[in-house]
Protein backbone atom coordinates (compact mmCIF):
# COMPACT_ATOMS: atom_id res chain seq x y z
CA UNK A 1 0.00 0.00 0.00
CA UNK A 2 1.47 3.77 -0.87
CA UNK A 3 1.74 6.38 1.54
CA UNK A 4 0.48 9.67 0.45
CA UNK A 5 1.45 12.79 1.96
CA UNK A 6 -1.67 16.16 1.21
CA UNK A 7 -0.63 19.47 2.53
CA UNK A 8 -3.16 21.71 3.13
CA UNK A 9 -5.60 18.56 3.04
CA UNK A 10 -8.09 20.21 5.28
CA UNK A 11 -8.38 23.30 2.71
CA UNK A 12 -11.17 23.83 -0.07
CA UNK A 13 -9.00 21.84 -2.90
CA UNK A 14 -7.44 19.96 -0.33
CA UNK A 15 -10.19 18.84 0.97
CA UNK A 16 -11.83 17.23 -2.06
CA UNK A 17 -8.45 15.43 -3.09
CA UNK A 18 -8.09 13.78 0.40
CA UNK A 19 -11.59 12.69 -0.33
CA UNK A 20 -11.34 11.57 -4.05
CA UNK A 21 -7.67 9.99 -3.15
CA UNK A 22 -9.67 7.72 -0.59
CA UNK A 23 -12.71 6.95 -2.38
CA UNK A 24 -10.77 5.84 -5.77
CA UNK A 25 -7.68 4.13 -4.43
CA UNK A 26 -8.33 1.44 -2.08
CA UNK A 27 -4.47 0.58 -2.08
CA UNK A 28 -3.11 4.11 -0.53
CA UNK A 29 -3.21 5.82 2.75
CA UNK A 30 -3.26 9.20 2.99
CA UNK A 31 -1.42 11.92 5.55
CA UNK A 32 -3.10 15.03 5.71
CA UNK A 33 -0.47 18.10 7.00
CA UNK A 34 -2.46 20.94 7.83
CA UNK A 35 -1.56 24.00 9.92
CA UNK A 36 -6.08 24.50 10.17
CA UNK A 37 -5.20 28.41 9.46
CA UNK A 38 -8.48 30.51 8.70
CA UNK A 39 -9.05 28.65 5.41
CA UNK A 40 -8.87 25.26 6.96
CA UNK A 41 -11.11 23.48 8.64
CA UNK A 42 -11.54 19.71 10.27
CA UNK A 43 -15.27 19.77 9.31
CA UNK A 44 -14.79 19.81 5.56
CA UNK A 45 -13.35 16.32 6.06
CA UNK A 46 -15.63 14.67 8.44
CA UNK A 47 -16.84 12.01 6.26
CA UNK A 48 -13.16 10.07 6.34
CA UNK A 49 -11.94 11.14 9.62
CA UNK A 50 -12.40 7.87 11.13
CA UNK A 51 -11.02 5.90 8.07
CA UNK A 52 -8.67 3.40 8.68
CA UNK A 53 -6.42 4.96 5.82
CA UNK A 54 -6.05 8.46 6.95
CA UNK A 55 -4.31 10.35 9.25
CA UNK A 56 -4.41 14.14 10.05
CA UNK A 57 -1.61 15.64 11.37
CA UNK A 58 -1.36 19.61 12.53
CA UNK A 59 1.77 21.09 11.59
CA UNK A 60 3.21 23.94 9.66
CA UNK A 61 5.20 22.91 6.45
CA UNK A 62 7.66 25.20 7.74
CA UNK A 63 8.43 22.94 10.18
CA UNK A 64 11.16 21.06 9.72
CA UNK A 65 11.55 18.53 11.89
CA UNK A 66 8.11 17.44 11.64
CA UNK A 67 7.99 16.92 7.43
CA UNK A 68 11.25 15.27 7.57
CA UNK A 69 9.39 12.72 10.52
CA UNK A 70 6.18 12.38 8.68
CA UNK A 71 8.22 11.30 5.69
CA UNK A 72 10.34 8.55 6.79
CA UNK A 73 7.85 7.72 9.66
CA UNK A 74 5.22 7.02 6.95
CA UNK A 75 7.21 6.05 4.11
CA UNK A 76 5.36 8.64 2.39
CA UNK A 77 5.49 7.74 -1.65
CA UNK A 78 4.03 11.14 -3.13
CA UNK A 79 3.67 14.19 -1.87
CA UNK A 80 0.89 16.87 -2.92
CA UNK A 81 1.83 20.26 -2.05
CA UNK A 82 -1.38 22.33 -1.87
CA UNK A 83 -0.84 24.03 1.27
CA UNK A 84 -0.69 27.89 0.58
CA UNK A 85 -1.75 31.22 1.37
CA UNK A 86 -4.41 31.63 -1.56
CA UNK A 87 -5.77 34.92 -1.33
CA UNK A 88 -4.83 38.19 -3.41
CA UNK A 89 -6.52 40.39 -1.37
CA UNK A 90 -4.62 39.46 1.67
CA UNK A 91 -1.32 39.44 0.03
CA UNK A 92 -1.57 42.91 -1.16
CA UNK A 93 -1.95 43.61 2.75
CA UNK A 94 0.42 41.39 4.27
CA UNK A 95 2.93 40.23 1.53
CA UNK A 96 5.54 38.62 4.23
CA UNK A 97 3.06 35.85 5.17
CA UNK A 98 2.49 34.16 1.63
CA UNK A 99 6.57 34.49 1.24
CA UNK A 100 6.93 32.36 4.20
CA UNK A 101 4.34 29.32 3.50
CA UNK A 102 4.21 29.42 0.15
CA UNK A 103 8.24 30.11 -0.74
CA UNK A 104 10.00 28.92 2.48
CA UNK A 105 7.32 26.20 3.19
CA UNK A 106 7.31 24.70 -0.36
CA UNK A 107 11.64 24.78 -0.26
CA UNK A 108 11.36 22.96 3.68
CA UNK A 109 9.14 20.45 1.99
CA UNK A 110 11.48 19.81 -1.01
CA UNK A 111 14.72 19.27 1.19
CA UNK A 112 13.10 17.41 3.60
CA UNK A 113 11.70 14.48 0.90
CA UNK A 114 14.95 14.79 -1.51
CA UNK A 115 16.72 13.96 1.97
CA UNK A 116 13.84 11.30 2.99
CA UNK A 117 14.37 9.69 -1.16
CA UNK A 118 17.43 10.07 -2.01
CA UNK A 119 19.76 7.08 -2.07
CA UNK A 120 23.78 6.98 -1.91
CA UNK A 121 23.87 7.11 -5.33
CA UNK A 122 22.18 9.83 -5.78
CA UNK A 123 19.38 8.16 -7.71
CA UNK A 124 15.67 8.64 -6.36
CA UNK A 125 13.06 5.39 -6.08
CA UNK A 126 11.07 5.12 -9.04
CA UNK A 127 7.74 5.45 -7.15
CA UNK A 128 8.65 8.52 -5.64
CA UNK A 129 7.33 11.75 -6.37
CA UNK A 130 6.51 15.38 -5.68
CA UNK A 131 3.50 17.29 -6.88
CA UNK A 132 3.99 21.59 -6.87
CA UNK A 133 0.34 22.12 -7.22
CA UNK A 134 0.60 25.83 -8.54
CA UNK A 135 -2.10 28.73 -10.04
CA UNK A 136 -2.45 30.35 -13.45
CA UNK A 137 -1.77 33.53 -12.25
CA UNK A 138 1.75 32.99 -11.88
CA UNK A 139 1.55 33.56 -15.87
CA UNK A 140 0.48 37.07 -15.37
CA UNK A 141 -2.76 38.71 -17.24
CA UNK A 142 -4.18 38.37 -20.70
CA UNK A 143 -5.67 41.57 -22.97
CA UNK A 144 -9.68 40.85 -22.60
CA UNK A 145 -9.98 40.09 -26.54
CA UNK A 146 -6.96 38.13 -28.13
CA UNK A 147 -3.80 36.73 -26.49
CA UNK A 148 -3.15 33.34 -27.05
CA UNK A 149 -4.13 31.32 -23.82
CA UNK A 150 -1.22 29.79 -21.17
CA UNK A 151 0.79 27.46 -22.33
CA UNK A 152 2.90 25.96 -20.16
CA UNK A 153 5.86 27.42 -22.04
CA UNK A 154 4.28 30.89 -21.28
CA UNK A 155 6.45 33.65 -19.60
CA UNK A 156 5.82 33.74 -16.11
CA UNK A 157 5.02 37.30 -15.29
CA UNK A 158 3.35 37.50 -11.97
CA UNK A 159 1.42 40.99 -10.73
CA UNK A 160 0.71 40.40 -7.34
CA UNK A 161 2.30 39.37 -4.15
CA UNK A 162 0.65 35.98 -4.36
CA UNK A 163 1.44 34.58 -7.57
CA UNK A 164 4.93 35.92 -7.18
CA UNK A 165 5.30 33.86 -4.11
CA UNK A 166 3.91 30.59 -6.36
CA UNK A 167 5.77 31.53 -9.32
CA UNK A 168 9.22 31.64 -6.60
CA UNK A 169 8.28 28.08 -5.47
CA UNK A 170 7.46 26.30 -8.88
CA UNK A 171 10.60 27.86 -10.05
CA UNK A 172 12.34 26.04 -6.86
CA UNK A 173 10.77 22.68 -7.64
CA UNK A 174 11.55 23.07 -11.07
CA UNK A 175 15.12 23.33 -10.06
CA UNK A 176 15.44 20.23 -8.01
CA UNK A 177 14.71 18.43 -11.11
CA UNK A 178 17.41 20.09 -13.00
CA UNK A 179 19.78 19.90 -10.06
CA UNK A 180 19.42 16.50 -8.70
CA UNK A 181 16.82 14.77 -10.79
CA UNK A 182 14.24 14.71 -8.21
CA UNK A 183 11.37 13.40 -9.31
CA UNK A 184 9.05 16.42 -9.35
CA UNK A 185 6.05 17.51 -10.83
CA UNK A 186 4.23 20.96 -11.06
CA UNK A 187 0.65 22.12 -11.95
CA UNK A 188 -1.05 25.30 -12.56
CA UNK A 189 -4.98 25.44 -12.22
CA UNK A 190 -7.72 28.18 -13.58
CA UNK A 191 -10.19 29.03 -11.08
CA UNK A 192 -11.77 26.67 -8.77
CA UNK A 193 -15.52 26.76 -7.32
CA UNK A 194 -17.68 23.76 -5.56
CA UNK A 195 -18.33 23.21 -2.01
CA UNK A 196 -16.58 24.06 0.91
CA UNK A 197 -14.78 26.98 -0.35
CA UNK A 198 -14.01 29.70 1.90
CA UNK A 199 -16.64 32.89 1.77
CA UNK A 200 -13.32 35.11 1.08
CA UNK A 201 -13.61 33.94 -2.57
CA UNK A 202 -15.99 35.88 -5.27
CA UNK A 203 -18.39 33.09 -5.95
CA UNK A 204 -19.68 32.15 -2.04
CA UNK A 205 -18.96 35.83 -1.18
CA UNK A 206 -21.79 36.42 -3.87
CA UNK A 207 -23.94 33.62 -2.52
CA UNK A 208 -23.40 34.65 1.37
CA UNK A 209 -24.08 38.53 0.41
CA UNK A 210 -27.38 37.58 -1.50
CA UNK A 211 -28.67 35.01 1.16
CA UNK A 212 -28.01 38.20 4.07
CA UNK A 213 -29.63 40.74 1.44
CA UNK A 214 -26.45 42.32 1.38
CA UNK A 215 -24.13 44.35 -1.26
CA UNK A 216 -22.69 42.27 -3.29
CA UNK A 217 -19.51 44.06 -4.17
CA UNK A 218 -17.95 43.73 -7.43
CA UNK A 219 -14.62 44.75 -8.60
CA UNK A 220 -13.77 47.65 -10.87
CA UNK A 221 -16.19 47.58 -14.37
CA UNK A 222 -16.63 43.56 -13.31
CA UNK A 223 -15.39 42.09 -16.80
CA UNK A 224 -12.39 40.69 -15.62
CA UNK A 225 -13.00 37.16 -17.19
CA UNK A 226 -11.38 33.95 -15.34
CA UNK A 227 -11.57 30.35 -16.54
CA UNK A 228 -13.68 28.24 -14.33
CA UNK A 229 -13.44 24.85 -13.50
CA UNK A 230 -14.82 22.47 -10.59
CA UNK A 231 -13.14 20.99 -7.89
CA UNK A 232 -13.48 17.69 -8.55
CA UNK A 233 -12.63 18.18 -12.23
CA UNK A 234 -8.78 19.99 -10.77
CA UNK A 235 -8.64 17.13 -8.53
CA UNK A 236 -8.78 14.21 -10.75
CA UNK A 237 -6.44 16.34 -13.12
CA UNK A 238 -3.78 16.07 -10.20
CA UNK A 239 -4.21 12.37 -9.58
CA UNK A 240 -3.23 12.20 -13.16
CA UNK A 241 -0.34 13.77 -13.37
CA UNK A 242 1.00 12.73 -9.45
CA UNK A 243 0.90 8.67 -10.81
CA UNK A 244 1.03 9.10 -14.48
CA UNK A 245 2.76 12.80 -15.42
CA UNK A 246 6.35 12.62 -16.62
CA UNK A 247 8.72 14.21 -13.89
CA UNK A 248 10.40 17.52 -14.48
CA UNK A 249 7.18 18.47 -16.28
CA UNK A 250 4.60 21.15 -15.91
CA UNK A 251 0.72 20.49 -16.46
CA UNK A 252 -2.43 23.39 -17.44
CA UNK A 253 -5.00 22.13 -15.99
CA UNK A 254 -8.13 24.31 -17.41
CA UNK A 255 -12.20 23.51 -18.35
CA UNK A 256 -12.17 26.24 -21.77
CA UNK A 257 -14.88 27.78 -19.64
CA UNK A 258 -14.16 31.73 -19.43
CA UNK A 259 -16.35 34.02 -17.96
CA UNK A 260 -16.79 37.56 -17.07
CA UNK A 261 -17.32 38.16 -13.02
CA UNK A 262 -20.03 40.41 -13.44
CA UNK A 263 -21.62 37.70 -15.29
CA UNK A 264 -20.82 35.26 -12.95
CA UNK A 265 -22.27 37.16 -10.29
CA UNK A 266 -25.34 37.74 -12.56
CA UNK A 267 -25.78 33.83 -12.65
CA UNK A 268 -25.55 33.39 -9.24
CA UNK A 269 -27.91 36.19 -8.94
CA UNK A 270 -30.93 34.99 -11.21
CA UNK A 271 -31.12 31.39 -9.90
CA UNK A 272 -31.06 32.18 -6.17
CA UNK A 273 -34.11 34.76 -7.63
CA UNK A 274 -36.00 32.07 -8.91
CA UNK A 275 -34.70 29.22 -6.56
CA UNK A 276 -34.80 30.70 -3.04
CA UNK A 277 -36.20 34.31 -2.99
CA UNK A 278 -37.86 36.71 -5.32
CA UNK A 279 -36.21 39.53 -2.17
CA UNK A 280 -32.78 38.79 -4.17
CA UNK A 281 -32.13 40.58 -7.19
CA UNK A 282 -29.26 42.62 -9.07
CA UNK A 283 -29.64 45.74 -7.07
CA UNK A 284 -27.66 43.98 -4.41
CA UNK A 285 -24.72 44.12 -7.24
CA UNK A 286 -22.67 47.35 -6.01
CA UNK A 287 -19.35 48.86 -7.64
CA UNK A 288 -16.45 48.20 -5.40
CA UNK A 289 -12.78 50.13 -5.70
CA UNK A 290 -10.49 47.82 -8.07
CA UNK A 291 -8.39 45.67 -6.43
CA UNK A 292 -4.51 46.82 -7.31
CA UNK A 293 -3.39 45.71 -10.04
CA UNK A 294 -6.03 43.48 -10.92
CA UNK A 295 -5.16 40.90 -13.75
CA UNK A 296 -7.52 41.30 -17.03
CA UNK A 297 -8.24 38.06 -18.27
CA UNK A 298 -6.87 34.62 -17.52
CA UNK A 299 -7.19 31.34 -19.97
CA UNK A 300 -5.60 28.19 -19.56
CA UNK A 301 -4.55 25.90 -22.82
CA UNK A 302 -4.57 22.43 -21.39
CA UNK A 303 -3.79 20.42 -24.22
CA UNK A 304 -0.77 18.67 -23.19
CA UNK A 305 -2.81 17.12 -19.90
CA UNK A 306 -5.40 15.92 -22.08
CA UNK A 307 -3.12 14.64 -25.14
CA UNK A 308 -0.29 12.82 -23.01
CA UNK A 309 -2.84 11.54 -19.69
CA UNK A 310 -6.21 11.53 -21.20
CA UNK A 311 -7.40 13.95 -18.64
CA UNK A 312 -10.54 15.84 -19.47
CA UNK A 313 -13.06 17.49 -17.51
CA UNK A 314 -16.15 15.64 -16.64
CA UNK A 315 -18.61 18.56 -14.79
CA UNK A 316 -20.80 21.10 -16.85
CA UNK A 317 -20.47 24.38 -16.00
CA UNK A 318 -24.09 25.08 -15.52
CA UNK A 319 -24.65 22.14 -13.91
CA UNK A 320 -21.71 22.15 -11.32
CA UNK A 321 -22.80 25.83 -10.54
CA UNK A 322 -26.21 25.22 -9.32
CA UNK A 323 -24.76 22.03 -7.70
CA UNK A 324 -22.37 24.51 -5.69
CA UNK A 325 -25.05 27.24 -4.41
CA UNK A 326 -27.15 24.25 -4.21
CA UNK A 327 -24.76 23.42 -1.61
CA UNK A 328 -24.22 26.42 0.11
CA UNK A 329 -28.25 27.14 0.93
CA UNK A 330 -28.56 23.67 2.20
CA UNK A 331 -25.04 24.81 4.98
CA UNK A 332 -27.20 28.61 5.02
CA UNK A 333 -30.14 26.00 6.27
CA UNK A 334 -28.39 24.26 8.41
CA UNK A 335 -26.77 26.82 10.43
Amino acid sequence: MQTWLITGGAGFIGSHLVETVLQEREDVRVVNLDALTYAGSLKNLAAVEDGVRYRFVRGDVCDRELVQRLLLEEKVDIVLHLAAESHVDRSIEAPSAFVRTNVEGSANLLECARRAWQRQDGTFPEEKRFLQVSTDEVYGALPLEGGTPFREDTPLAPRSPYAASKAAADLLALSYYTTYAFPVLVTRCSNNYGPRQHEEKLLPKTIACCLRRQPIPLYGDGRNIRDWIHVRDHCAALRAVAERGTCGQVYNIGADMELENRLLVRRVVTYLHLRYSRAIDERLITVAPDRKGHDRRYAMDSSKLRQELGWAPKIPFDRGLQSTVNWYLAAWRGR
